[in-house]
Protein backbone atom coordinates (compact mmCIF):
# COMPACT_ATOMS: atom_id res chain seq x y z
CA UNK A 1 0.00 0.00 0.00
CA UNK A 2 3.17 2.79 0.91
CA UNK A 3 4.58 1.81 -2.25
CA UNK A 4 0.97 2.69 -4.03
CA UNK A 5 0.70 5.72 -2.64
CA UNK A 6 4.42 6.63 -3.26
CA UNK A 7 3.75 5.57 -7.46
CA UNK A 8 0.33 8.06 -6.93
CA UNK A 9 2.17 10.90 -4.92
CA UNK A 10 4.97 11.03 -7.89
CA UNK A 11 2.22 10.15 -10.27
CA UNK A 12 0.31 13.13 -9.52
CA UNK A 13 3.65 15.72 -8.91
CA UNK A 14 4.36 14.88 -12.63
CA UNK A 15 0.74 16.08 -13.79
CA UNK A 16 0.87 19.20 -12.01
CA UNK A 17 4.09 20.09 -12.80
CA UNK A 18 4.64 18.75 -16.68
CA UNK A 19 0.99 18.04 -18.53
CA UNK A 20 -1.31 20.73 -16.59
CA UNK A 21 0.80 23.38 -17.19
CA UNK A 22 1.55 22.02 -20.85
CA UNK A 23 -2.38 21.60 -21.37
CA UNK A 24 -3.26 25.32 -19.98
CA UNK A 25 -0.41 26.82 -22.29
CA UNK A 26 -1.65 24.95 -25.14
CA UNK A 27 -5.52 26.00 -24.38
CA UNK A 28 -4.45 29.35 -24.25
CA UNK A 29 -2.34 29.64 -27.18
CA UNK A 30 -4.99 26.97 -29.44
CA UNK A 31 -7.78 29.74 -28.83
CA UNK A 32 -6.85 32.35 -31.69
CA UNK A 33 -9.30 32.36 -34.93
CA UNK A 34 -7.90 31.51 -38.30
CA UNK A 35 -4.83 28.82 -37.33
CA UNK A 36 -3.21 27.14 -40.36
CA UNK A 37 -4.87 23.57 -41.01
CA UNK A 38 -2.99 20.84 -38.77
CA UNK A 39 -2.58 18.35 -36.02
CA UNK A 40 -1.32 19.19 -32.54
CA UNK A 41 -0.99 14.97 -31.47
CA UNK A 42 -0.74 13.91 -28.17
CA UNK A 43 -0.74 16.03 -25.00
CA UNK A 44 2.90 17.36 -24.41
CA UNK A 45 4.87 14.37 -26.99
CA UNK A 46 2.61 16.10 -29.75
CA UNK A 47 3.58 14.97 -33.25
CA UNK A 48 7.44 14.87 -32.41
CA UNK A 49 8.13 11.17 -32.54
CA UNK A 50 6.78 11.27 -35.89
CA UNK A 51 8.76 14.29 -36.49
CA UNK A 52 11.86 12.42 -35.35
CA UNK A 53 11.34 9.20 -36.46
CA UNK A 54 10.90 9.95 -40.03
CA UNK A 55 14.39 11.25 -39.82
CA UNK A 56 16.09 8.11 -38.60
CA UNK A 57 14.09 6.34 -41.52
CA UNK A 58 15.89 8.47 -43.57
CA UNK A 59 13.39 10.60 -45.04
CA UNK A 60 12.75 13.61 -42.93
CA UNK A 61 11.32 15.27 -45.71
CA UNK A 62 8.09 12.77 -45.54
CA UNK A 63 7.16 14.39 -42.58
CA UNK A 64 6.63 17.87 -43.90
CA UNK A 65 5.61 16.63 -47.74
CA UNK A 66 2.67 13.73 -46.31
CA UNK A 67 1.43 17.35 -43.98
CA UNK A 68 1.47 19.80 -47.15
CA UNK A 69 -0.93 17.22 -49.31
CA UNK A 70 -3.27 16.41 -46.31
CA UNK A 71 -3.54 20.17 -45.60
CA UNK A 72 -3.35 21.47 -48.98
CA UNK A 73 -0.92 24.29 -47.26
CA UNK A 74 2.51 25.12 -47.19
CA UNK A 75 2.12 26.65 -43.56
CA UNK A 76 0.27 24.15 -41.21
CA UNK A 77 0.61 23.59 -37.34
CA UNK A 78 1.58 20.74 -35.08
CA UNK A 79 3.43 20.17 -31.96
CA UNK A 80 7.10 19.55 -31.58
CA UNK A 81 9.04 19.05 -28.33
CA UNK A 82 5.90 20.13 -26.12
CA UNK A 83 5.70 23.65 -28.25
CA UNK A 84 2.47 24.30 -30.20
CA UNK A 85 4.39 24.82 -33.42
CA UNK A 86 3.86 26.48 -37.06
CA UNK A 87 5.71 24.69 -40.19
CA UNK A 88 6.71 27.42 -42.62
CA UNK A 89 7.58 25.87 -46.47
CA UNK A 90 8.67 26.93 -49.53
CA UNK A 91 10.63 29.91 -50.84
CA UNK A 92 7.93 32.52 -50.36
CA UNK A 93 8.18 31.55 -46.30
CA UNK A 94 12.24 31.58 -46.23
CA UNK A 95 12.04 35.02 -47.52
CA UNK A 96 9.29 36.10 -45.05
CA UNK A 97 11.18 34.88 -41.92
CA UNK A 98 14.78 35.75 -43.11
CA UNK A 99 13.57 39.10 -43.27
CA UNK A 100 11.09 39.37 -39.97
CA UNK A 101 14.13 38.13 -37.91
CA UNK A 102 14.09 40.70 -34.73
CA UNK A 103 10.88 41.99 -36.26
CA UNK A 104 8.05 39.62 -36.05
CA UNK A 105 10.19 36.67 -35.08
CA UNK A 106 13.19 35.49 -33.34
CA UNK A 107 15.38 32.53 -32.78
CA UNK A 108 14.39 29.69 -30.34
CA UNK A 109 16.52 26.73 -28.97
CA UNK A 110 14.23 23.56 -27.71
CA UNK A 111 14.59 23.05 -23.68
CA UNK A 112 16.75 20.73 -24.15
CA UNK A 113 19.54 23.44 -25.43
CA UNK A 114 19.32 25.42 -22.29
CA UNK A 115 20.30 22.78 -19.87
CA UNK A 116 22.97 21.21 -22.24
CA UNK A 117 24.11 25.35 -23.05
CA UNK A 118 23.36 26.79 -19.40
CA UNK A 119 24.79 30.25 -20.55
CA UNK A 120 22.08 30.21 -22.60
CA UNK A 121 19.33 30.34 -19.97
CA UNK A 122 20.48 33.79 -18.71
CA UNK A 123 18.30 36.75 -19.44
CA UNK A 124 21.11 38.13 -21.63
CA UNK A 125 21.50 35.33 -23.45
CA UNK A 126 20.29 36.86 -27.00
CA UNK A 127 22.00 40.09 -26.01
CA UNK A 128 25.17 38.14 -25.72
CA UNK A 129 24.36 35.88 -28.95
CA UNK A 130 24.32 39.15 -30.90
CA UNK A 131 27.60 40.48 -29.96
CA UNK A 132 28.87 37.07 -30.81
CA UNK A 133 27.44 37.47 -34.31
CA UNK A 134 29.60 40.69 -34.33
CA UNK A 135 32.63 39.41 -33.37
CA UNK A 136 32.63 36.20 -35.82
CA UNK A 137 32.10 38.14 -39.04
CA UNK A 138 35.73 39.66 -38.49
CA UNK A 139 37.06 36.84 -38.19
CA UNK A 140 35.58 34.45 -40.04
CA UNK A 141 35.00 36.72 -43.35
CA UNK A 142 37.00 35.55 -46.63
CA UNK A 143 40.21 37.93 -46.00
CA UNK A 144 40.54 36.73 -42.34
CA UNK A 145 40.38 33.43 -43.48
CA UNK A 146 42.96 33.68 -46.35
CA UNK A 147 45.67 32.99 -43.83
CA UNK A 148 44.04 29.58 -43.16
CA UNK A 149 44.25 27.93 -45.86
CA UNK A 150 47.56 26.65 -45.61
CA UNK A 151 46.40 25.61 -41.90
CA UNK A 152 43.63 23.29 -43.21
CA UNK A 153 45.81 21.83 -45.65
CA UNK A 154 48.79 21.06 -43.40
CA UNK A 155 46.47 19.43 -41.20
CA UNK A 156 44.73 17.71 -43.75
CA UNK A 157 47.94 16.57 -45.26
CA UNK A 158 48.46 14.95 -41.75
CA UNK A 159 45.67 13.29 -41.47
CA UNK A 160 45.57 11.29 -44.50
CA UNK A 161 49.20 10.27 -43.80
CA UNK A 162 48.29 9.10 -40.53
CA UNK A 163 44.57 7.83 -41.43
CA UNK A 164 43.94 7.26 -44.79
CA UNK A 165 46.98 5.97 -46.82
CA UNK A 166 48.10 2.43 -46.25
CA UNK A 167 44.71 1.66 -45.62
CA UNK A 168 42.72 -0.95 -48.07
CA UNK A 169 39.32 -0.30 -46.57
CA UNK A 170 37.89 2.06 -44.01
CA UNK A 171 34.72 3.81 -42.93
CA UNK A 172 34.68 7.74 -44.05
CA UNK A 173 32.24 9.15 -41.76
CA UNK A 174 34.46 8.90 -38.43
CA UNK A 175 37.43 10.36 -40.50
CA UNK A 176 35.55 12.81 -41.71
CA UNK A 177 34.71 13.93 -38.35
CA UNK A 178 38.23 14.06 -36.89
CA UNK A 179 39.66 15.97 -39.82
CA UNK A 180 36.96 18.48 -39.11
CA UNK A 181 37.32 18.74 -35.06
CA UNK A 182 41.22 18.53 -35.59
CA UNK A 183 40.59 21.86 -38.08
CA UNK A 184 38.32 23.59 -35.75
CA UNK A 185 40.61 22.29 -32.51
CA UNK A 186 43.35 24.63 -34.38
CA UNK A 187 41.40 27.23 -36.03
CA UNK A 188 39.07 28.16 -32.94
CA UNK A 189 41.64 27.66 -30.32
CA UNK A 190 45.19 27.19 -31.54
CA UNK A 191 44.48 23.40 -30.41
CA UNK A 192 46.75 20.69 -32.70
CA UNK A 193 48.44 18.14 -30.67
CA UNK A 194 46.29 15.04 -31.81
CA UNK A 195 46.21 13.99 -28.84
CA UNK A 196 44.60 16.43 -27.00
CA UNK A 197 42.20 17.17 -29.35
CA UNK A 198 40.99 13.19 -29.56
CA UNK A 199 40.81 14.09 -25.27
CA UNK A 200 37.49 14.93 -25.97
CA UNK A 201 36.78 14.77 -29.34
CA UNK A 202 34.39 11.52 -28.61
CA UNK A 203 31.99 13.21 -26.26
CA UNK A 204 30.86 15.44 -29.53
CA UNK A 205 29.45 12.03 -31.14
CA UNK A 206 27.05 11.72 -28.06
CA UNK A 207 26.15 15.79 -27.85
CA UNK A 208 24.20 16.36 -30.83
CA UNK A 209 21.54 13.88 -31.09
CA UNK A 210 20.26 15.24 -27.38
CA UNK A 211 20.35 18.86 -28.61
CA UNK A 212 16.90 18.27 -30.36
CA UNK A 213 14.99 15.71 -28.03
CA UNK A 214 12.63 15.14 -25.41
CA UNK A 215 14.31 17.15 -22.38
CA UNK A 216 13.74 13.89 -20.64
CA UNK A 217 17.20 13.52 -18.27
CA UNK A 218 16.75 10.26 -17.29
CA UNK A 219 20.04 7.86 -17.86
CA UNK A 220 20.44 6.07 -21.18
CA UNK A 221 18.49 8.99 -22.41
CA UNK A 222 19.90 10.51 -25.56
CA UNK A 223 19.02 14.28 -23.51
CA UNK A 224 20.76 12.83 -20.31
CA UNK A 225 24.32 11.55 -22.32
CA UNK A 226 24.21 15.20 -23.82
CA UNK A 227 24.07 17.00 -20.73
CA UNK A 228 26.97 14.11 -19.42
CA UNK A 229 28.86 15.40 -22.84
CA UNK A 230 28.61 18.98 -22.46
CA UNK A 231 30.01 18.89 -19.41
CA UNK A 232 32.88 17.04 -19.93
CA UNK A 233 33.97 19.22 -22.86
CA UNK A 234 32.90 22.13 -20.77
CA UNK A 235 35.31 21.17 -18.41
CA UNK A 236 38.47 20.88 -20.91
CA UNK A 237 37.53 23.69 -22.60
CA UNK A 238 37.36 25.71 -19.29
CA UNK A 239 41.00 24.38 -18.34
CA UNK A 240 42.09 25.86 -22.02
CA UNK A 241 40.32 29.34 -21.13
CA UNK A 242 42.28 29.65 -17.78
CA UNK A 243 45.31 28.40 -19.13
CA UNK A 244 45.34 30.75 -21.95
CA UNK A 245 44.71 33.83 -19.30
CA UNK A 246 47.81 32.86 -17.82
CA UNK A 247 49.68 33.19 -21.30
CA UNK A 248 47.63 36.07 -22.30
CA UNK A 249 49.15 38.03 -19.43
CA UNK A 250 52.98 36.57 -19.49
CA UNK A 251 53.79 36.77 -22.92
CA UNK A 252 53.43 39.76 -25.65
CA UNK A 253 52.29 37.81 -28.49
CA UNK A 254 49.26 35.88 -28.56
CA UNK A 255 47.59 33.09 -30.61
CA UNK A 256 45.20 34.73 -33.18
CA UNK A 257 41.94 32.79 -32.67
CA UNK A 258 38.65 32.95 -31.65
CA UNK A 259 39.68 32.21 -28.14
CA UNK A 260 42.21 35.74 -27.59
CA UNK A 261 39.58 37.70 -29.39
CA UNK A 262 36.88 36.71 -27.16
CA UNK A 263 39.51 36.81 -24.17
CA UNK A 264 40.65 40.70 -25.27
CA UNK A 265 37.19 42.22 -26.76
CA UNK A 266 35.35 43.43 -23.95
CA UNK A 267 32.21 45.26 -24.46
CA UNK A 268 30.56 48.65 -24.58
CA UNK A 269 30.43 48.51 -20.71
CA UNK A 270 34.24 47.81 -20.90
CA UNK A 271 32.86 43.89 -19.43
CA UNK A 272 34.45 40.73 -20.56
CA UNK A 273 32.54 37.65 -21.43
CA UNK A 274 32.30 34.70 -18.09
CA UNK A 275 34.73 31.53 -18.81
CA UNK A 276 31.16 29.68 -18.58
CA UNK A 277 29.31 31.80 -20.98
CA UNK A 278 32.66 31.43 -23.40
CA UNK A 279 32.85 27.86 -22.88
CA UNK A 280 29.42 27.76 -24.13
CA UNK A 281 29.68 29.90 -26.84
CA UNK A 282 33.28 28.15 -28.32
CA UNK A 283 30.95 24.66 -27.72
CA UNK A 284 28.85 25.59 -30.39
CA UNK A 285 31.01 26.96 -32.30
CA UNK A 286 33.15 23.36 -32.38
CA UNK A 287 29.92 21.82 -32.62
CA UNK A 288 29.32 24.00 -35.84
CA UNK A 289 32.49 23.91 -37.55
CA UNK A 290 32.39 20.27 -36.60
CA UNK A 291 29.92 18.37 -37.40
CA UNK A 292 28.54 20.24 -40.16
CA UNK A 293 31.52 19.88 -42.33
CA UNK A 294 32.07 16.27 -41.88
CA UNK A 295 28.70 15.25 -42.47
CA UNK A 296 28.97 17.46 -45.83
CA UNK A 297 32.37 15.76 -46.74
CA UNK A 298 30.74 12.19 -45.80
CA UNK A 299 28.51 12.75 -48.46
CA UNK A 300 30.49 14.10 -51.29
CA UNK A 301 32.44 11.35 -50.50
CA UNK A 302 29.24 9.08 -51.00
CA UNK A 303 28.18 10.66 -54.54
CA UNK A 304 31.81 10.83 -55.96
CA UNK A 305 31.71 7.39 -55.66
CA UNK A 306 28.24 6.33 -57.10
CA UNK A 307 29.03 9.28 -60.37
CA UNK A 308 32.44 8.12 -61.86
CA UNK A 309 32.13 11.41 -64.23
CA UNK A 310 31.46 13.56 -61.54
CA UNK A 311 34.50 12.21 -59.86
CA UNK A 312 36.45 12.62 -63.15
CA UNK A 313 35.46 15.88 -63.51
CA UNK A 314 35.99 16.81 -59.74
CA UNK A 315 39.41 15.08 -60.30
CA UNK A 316 40.69 17.07 -63.30
CA UNK A 317 40.01 19.98 -61.79
CA UNK A 318 42.23 19.27 -58.58
CA UNK A 319 44.88 17.71 -60.50
CA UNK A 320 45.11 20.94 -62.04
CA UNK A 321 45.68 23.18 -59.13
CA UNK A 322 48.19 20.13 -57.70
CA UNK A 323 50.86 20.20 -60.81
CA UNK A 324 50.85 24.02 -60.37
CA UNK A 325 52.28 23.96 -57.12
CA UNK A 326 55.99 23.33 -56.29
CA UNK A 327 57.14 20.41 -53.91
CA UNK A 328 55.91 20.83 -50.62
CA UNK A 329 54.16 23.90 -51.24
CA UNK A 330 50.46 23.89 -49.61
CA UNK A 331 47.08 25.42 -51.11
CA UNK A 332 46.23 29.43 -51.20
CA UNK A 333 43.42 31.50 -51.19
CA UNK A 334 43.77 31.81 -55.42
CA UNK A 335 43.95 27.68 -55.43
CA UNK A 336 40.55 27.52 -53.20
CA UNK A 337 39.05 30.37 -55.87
CA UNK A 338 40.02 27.92 -59.26
CA UNK A 339 37.52 25.01 -57.34
CA UNK A 340 34.59 26.27 -59.13
CA UNK A 341 32.85 22.71 -59.86
CA UNK A 342 33.83 20.95 -56.75
CA UNK A 343 32.14 23.77 -54.92
CA UNK A 344 29.10 23.23 -56.92
CA UNK A 345 29.94 19.65 -56.18
CA UNK A 346 29.65 20.41 -52.74
CA UNK A 347 26.61 22.46 -52.67
CA UNK A 348 24.24 19.82 -54.99
CA UNK A 349 25.25 17.31 -51.88
CA UNK A 350 24.39 20.04 -49.23
CA UNK A 351 21.31 20.34 -51.09
CA UNK A 352 20.64 16.59 -51.37
CA UNK A 353 21.84 16.15 -47.47
CA UNK A 354 21.59 19.37 -46.06
CA UNK A 355 23.44 18.95 -42.72
CA UNK A 356 20.36 20.70 -40.57
CA UNK A 357 16.83 20.39 -41.41
CA UNK A 358 15.59 23.10 -40.59
CA UNK A 359 15.71 25.75 -37.56
CA UNK A 360 13.12 26.97 -34.85
CA UNK A 361 11.54 30.92 -34.50
CA UNK A 362 9.69 32.16 -32.11
CA UNK A 363 6.73 34.33 -32.83
CA UNK A 364 7.75 37.64 -30.88
CA UNK A 365 4.15 39.85 -32.31
CA UNK A 366 1.08 38.13 -33.47
CA UNK A 367 1.14 38.49 -37.33
CA UNK A 368 -0.73 37.19 -40.07
CA UNK A 369 1.16 35.17 -43.25
CA UNK A 370 -0.23 33.38 -45.81
CA UNK A 371 -4.07 34.05 -44.32
CA UNK A 372 -3.49 32.57 -41.45
CA UNK A 373 -3.30 34.07 -37.98
CA UNK A 374 0.37 33.12 -36.19
CA UNK A 375 -0.26 33.70 -32.38
CA UNK A 376 2.77 35.39 -30.01
CA UNK A 377 4.41 32.92 -28.18
CA UNK A 378 4.07 30.28 -31.15
CA UNK A 379 7.28 28.20 -32.17
CA UNK A 380 7.84 28.16 -36.40
CA UNK A 381 9.99 25.24 -37.66
CA UNK A 382 11.14 26.56 -41.08
CA UNK A 383 12.24 23.36 -43.28
CA UNK A 384 15.11 23.38 -46.03
CA UNK A 385 13.75 20.27 -47.36
CA UNK A 386 10.34 21.85 -48.02
CA UNK A 387 12.57 24.16 -51.19
CA UNK A 388 15.83 21.53 -51.35
CA UNK A 389 13.74 18.35 -52.58
CA UNK A 390 10.69 20.06 -53.99
CA UNK A 391 10.43 19.78 -57.62
CA UNK A 392 9.30 23.43 -58.87
CA UNK A 393 12.39 24.66 -57.34
CA UNK A 394 14.56 21.94 -58.86
CA UNK A 395 13.77 20.04 -61.56
CA UNK A 396 14.28 16.40 -61.05
CA UNK A 397 15.49 16.72 -57.01
CA UNK A 398 16.64 13.49 -56.33
CA UNK A 399 19.17 13.75 -59.00
CA UNK A 400 22.54 14.80 -58.41
CA UNK A 401 23.02 17.88 -61.12
CA UNK A 402 26.19 20.44 -59.93
CA UNK A 403 25.13 22.46 -63.08
CA UNK A 404 22.22 23.95 -61.00
CA UNK A 405 24.80 25.55 -59.00
CA UNK A 406 26.34 27.25 -62.60
CA UNK A 407 25.85 30.78 -63.69
CA UNK A 408 23.44 32.65 -61.33
CA UNK A 409 22.49 29.31 -59.47
CA UNK A 410 18.82 28.82 -58.13
CA UNK A 411 16.52 30.81 -57.63
CA UNK A 412 16.24 33.41 -54.22
CA UNK A 413 15.57 31.75 -51.10
CA UNK A 414 15.76 27.86 -52.44
CA UNK A 415 19.01 26.99 -51.61
CA UNK A 416 19.29 27.52 -47.77
CA UNK A 417 21.75 25.29 -46.14
CA UNK A 418 23.32 27.95 -44.60
CA UNK A 419 20.08 29.71 -43.48
CA UNK A 420 19.60 33.28 -44.47
CA UNK A 421 18.99 36.60 -43.13
CA UNK A 422 20.84 38.51 -39.93
CA UNK A 423 21.24 34.72 -39.01
CA UNK A 424 22.47 33.74 -42.00
CA UNK A 425 25.19 31.22 -40.62
CA UNK A 426 28.63 33.25 -40.39
CA UNK A 427 31.52 30.45 -40.80
CA UNK A 428 29.60 29.82 -44.64
CA UNK A 429 32.78 30.62 -45.86
CA UNK A 430 35.47 28.31 -43.15
CA UNK A 431 33.26 25.87 -44.37
CA UNK A 432 33.95 26.19 -47.68
CA UNK A 433 37.40 25.89 -47.15
CA UNK A 434 37.26 23.46 -45.22
CA UNK A 435 35.46 21.16 -47.42
CA UNK A 436 37.50 22.46 -50.26
CA UNK A 437 40.34 21.80 -49.03
CA UNK A 438 39.66 18.11 -47.85
CA UNK A 439 38.05 17.35 -51.73
CA UNK A 440 42.09 18.41 -52.73
CA UNK A 441 43.23 15.87 -50.60
CA UNK A 442 41.08 13.36 -51.07
CA UNK A 443 41.26 13.32 -54.94
CA UNK A 444 44.54 13.31 -55.83
CA UNK A 445 45.51 10.57 -53.57
CA UNK A 446 42.09 8.13 -54.21
CA UNK A 447 39.55 6.90 -55.97
CA UNK A 448 36.95 4.28 -54.28
CA UNK A 449 34.61 1.96 -53.81
CA UNK A 450 30.90 1.48 -51.28
CA UNK A 451 31.57 -1.19 -49.33
CA UNK A 452 27.74 -1.02 -48.95
CA UNK A 453 25.34 -0.55 -51.63
CA UNK A 454 22.47 0.49 -50.36
CA UNK A 455 23.67 1.82 -47.16
CA UNK A 456 20.77 3.30 -45.58
CA UNK A 457 20.72 7.06 -44.09
CA UNK A 458 19.69 8.32 -40.18
CA UNK A 459 18.89 11.69 -39.66
CA UNK A 460 19.38 12.07 -35.90
CA UNK A 461 19.52 15.57 -36.13
CA UNK A 462 21.99 15.27 -39.18
CA UNK A 463 22.07 12.91 -41.95
CA UNK A 464 24.73 10.27 -41.35
CA UNK A 465 25.30 6.73 -43.11
CA UNK A 466 23.99 4.13 -40.68
CA UNK A 467 27.21 2.48 -41.38
CA UNK A 468 29.44 5.20 -41.22
CA UNK A 469 30.15 5.04 -45.17
CA UNK A 470 32.57 1.99 -45.65
CA UNK A 471 34.32 2.76 -48.42
CA UNK A 472 37.77 -0.23 -50.43
CA UNK A 473 40.28 2.77 -51.27
CA UNK A 474 41.74 2.93 -54.84
CA UNK A 475 45.30 5.06 -54.47
CA UNK A 476 46.58 6.80 -57.42
CA UNK A 477 49.60 5.45 -58.68
CA UNK A 478 51.78 8.97 -58.51
CA UNK A 479 50.54 11.57 -56.11
CA UNK A 480 52.79 14.81 -55.80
Amino acid sequence: MEFFHSGLILFITLFLSVYLPYLFRYKSKSSHANLPPGNMGLPFIGETLEFLNTGRKGHPEKFIFDRIAKYSSPIFKTSILAEPTVVFCGAASNKFLFSNENKLVEYWWPDSVYKIFPSCAQTSSKEESKKMRKMLPSFVKPEALIKYVGTMDSIAQRHFQACWEGQEQLKVLPLAKKYSFWVACRIFLSLEDPERVAKFADSFNVLLPGLVSLPVNFPGTPFNRAIKASNMIRKELIAIIEQRKVDLKEKETSPVDILSQMLQAPDENGEYMNKLDMADKILGLLIGGHDTASTVITFIVKYLSELPHIYNQVLEEQMEIAKSKKPGELLNWEDIQKMTYSWRVACEAMRLAPPFQGTFREAINDFVFHGFSIPKGWKLYWSVNSTHKDPECFPEPEKFDPSRFAGNGPASYTFVPFGGGPRMCPGKEYARLEILVFIHNVVKRFSWEKLVSDEKIIVDPMPVPAKGLPVRLIPHKHVD
